[in-house]
């Protein structure tokens, strides 16, 4: 890593950090309203949950710690390894094991979510390297797809939720990098393609989509899942029935502590309650987005840019499930869903925007 002149660098974003404490701490606990009595008829210990998502912030918070502190040039040295990496674990988990995961005893790891962060990091660095080339369909654009389509294909044959927060991120990143209108609309159009043609291969994908359209047809079948969803978030009211109170995680709403945890919080805490959350993520995206465009460097801006945006669209596309505005998939709510590999890299990737936000300009700069 070359050396260069000291750089001036300010105290991180504090309103990220803030906004992140808030998520994670109501995220913990609410992973241990709506999952006590799933825990204590599984494990036999209705703490299960809230001690393994306990370790798991603990475990993200010292990756954050780290990614704040280090020389941010690491990421630009690490971004093509790192990428390299991900693909490889990619293939491996599909090839040896056939799904999203690697087991590894007690956790799982899932790939993707490096190589989510990796792919960000790789395409600032490229992109940061000759803006102009951007503009050039063939030289510049081209590439760029090819790259986000082999990451995109690797996870979409498992895992259709977290190709899209990919393939979102990439187009934010690759728009405002200063892509073409004509090529970005080339783009969405392939990218539709792409999702219709994921949805007829797979039958259950399909049959989302239909439940989706109409989930009260099918309440006890495809449906059910969705209805359940919006009997607890309707039966939240204003206030809510109380933390803890919530009768929707006594075996009627599956995935109560991961993909459908706001369903359980909007419940018991009511709209107000679910206010607060939508609230914070769009303070962070602001935050998120103010720091990408107060920083210099073109690379520092555009990994602040997929970062937040990353974490931003992954929020969205999980509570629009949760309300109906998307058909059912399988995407964790960033820093409250239970689950530790999302948890952790998504804190540790907190970690390398706070790191680059002390480069940004102040106010009174």
């Amino acid at each position: 890593m070359a050396r260069t002149a000291k750089i001036q660098k300010n105290a991180p974003d504090f309103g990220i950090f803030f906004a992140v404490l808030v998520l994670l701490g109501i995220g913990i606990i609410a992973v241990f309203s709506a999952s006590q009595y799933y825990a204590q008829y599984e494990a036999n210990d209705s703490l299960h949950f809230l001690k393994r998502q306990s370790l798991n912030a603990i475990i993200g918070i010292v990756g954050m710690l780290f990614a704040m502190k280090i020389d941010y040039r690491w990421f630009q040295v690490l971004a093509l390894p790192g990428l390299v990496v991900s693909v490889l674990m990619l293939v491996v988990v599909l090839a040896v094991w056939g799904s999203r995961w690697i087991p590894l005893g007690l956790f799982q790891f899932q790939p993707s979510e490096i190589a989510k962060v990796a792919l960000i990091a790789f395409m600032a660095l490229i992109l940061s390297r000759d803006p102009e080339r951007l503009q050039s369909f063939s030289h510049g654009f081209l590439p760029c797809l090819g790259l986000m389509g082999l990451v995109c294909g690797l996870v979409v044959i498992k895992d259709l939720s977290t190709s899209i927060v990919i393939a979102g991120t990439c187009c934010v990143m690759m728009f405002c990098a200063g892509a073409k209108w004509s090529h970005m609309g080339f783009l969405f159009a392939l990218g539709v393609v792409a999702v219709i043609a994921a949805v007829l291969v797979e039958p259950y994908r399909m049959a989302r989509v239909f439940s989706f359209l109409d989930p009260w047809s099918d309440p006890q079948g495809n449906g059910f899942q969705a209805v359940q969803s919006f009997l607890a978030i309707g039966s939240g009211g204003l206030t809510g029935v109380g933390l803890g109170a919530g009768s929707a995680k006594w075996y009627y709403l599956p995935e109560r502590h991961t993909d459908f945890i706001f369903s359980i919080w909007a419940e018991e805490m009511g709209f107000l309650g679910g206010a607060i959350i939508i609230l914070t993520f769009l303070f962070f995206v602001w935050r998120g987005f103010m720091v990408a465009l107060n920083l210099k460097n073109t690379f520092q801006s555009l990994l602040a840019l997929g970062i937040t945006s990353m974490i931003g669209i992954q929020a969205l596309v999980n509570l629009c499930v949760v309300v109906g505005l998307f058909p059912v998939t399988g995407v964790t709510l960033p820093f409250i869903s239970y689950g530790g590999t999302s948890l952790a890299i998504s804190l540790t990737s907190v970690g390398i925007l706070l790191n680059v936000s002390r480069y940004a300009k102040t106010t009174g700069d």
